[in-house]
Parts: C-alpha cells; structure tokens; sequence
C-alpha cells in the first residue's frame, strides 16, 4: 500500500498572511471506534480556518484523518482532539471543527469545537443591499 495513516500534519507558508480569509475543508468519511463497543463511527468533519502564518497541507490532513480508523474515541473526544492537533500544527487566528457524526442507536451527534488566538476579532459582516435583480 502506497500511503499509511500517519499523525503528522504538515504545513506551507500562508499566501495571504496579511488578510483575513476562510478555508473551509469537508471531509465526508472520517471513521473511527466505538470505545464501548467497538464498532464503527462515521463522520463529516467541517474545517473552517482563518490561517494566520501556516495552511495545513490536504494530503497529510487525509493520513491524519485516516489514522483514527481503528481507534476508539468518544465523539466530543476525537473532535477536540482533531481541533487541538490542528490548532498546534498551524496556529491559526480562527479554527472551527464541526463533526456530524452518523446515526448510532437512533441518535445523531453533531460537535462542534471552536479556537480563537488571544487578540483576534473576526471582521463584522457586510450587509450588501438588495438589489432590483432580487425583487
């Protein structure tokens, strides 16, 4: 097998450090253990980054991802976990990890973990006006 799962996230240099921008990552089949009962969860992780100096590199995030296959792991564990290794590997001004995880025993779970760095604010949203095209 050409690639193994790996715990290393790698980096690249941001190409816009100056500005403030999102990077929104879905990875749609991040699986892990059941650490009851062994079996199989499944899971869409969203990423939503505003990188400061570093951008996580995609194909090491997908070995990172594909590391916790046969790993138990609790949902709100493995998601503060994924937010954590993240946050140290790029250090980003704004990280958000939302995993919605599949069904199990009839009950869909949805975490959501969320890192600011010390001093940042998050621009104030434009309001544009509707125009006659919307009316």
């Amino acid at each position: 097998m050409p690639s193994q799962p790996s715990k290393k996230l790698e980096t690249f240099d941001n190409p816009q450090p100056q500005r403030d921008y999102c990077i929104r990552i879905r990875i749609p089949e991040f699986t892990c253990l059941c650490p009851k009962t062994g079996q199989p969860d499944f899971a869409t992780l969203h990423l939503e980054y505003i990188p400061d100096r570093l951008c996580v590199e995609l194909k090491a995030l997908k070995m990172y991802v594909w590391s916790f296959r046969d790993e138990g792991a609790f949902h709100e564990a493995v998601t503060n976990q994924i937010l954590d290794d993240l946050v140290a590997a790029t250090q980003p001004r704004f990280m958000r990890l939302t995993a919605d995880f599949n069904v199990r025993g009839g009950i869909y779970t949805t975490v959501v973990a969320e890192h600011r760095a010390a001093g940042w604010e998050a621009a104030p949203p434009v309001v544009l006006p509707q125009g006659a095209a919307s009316e």
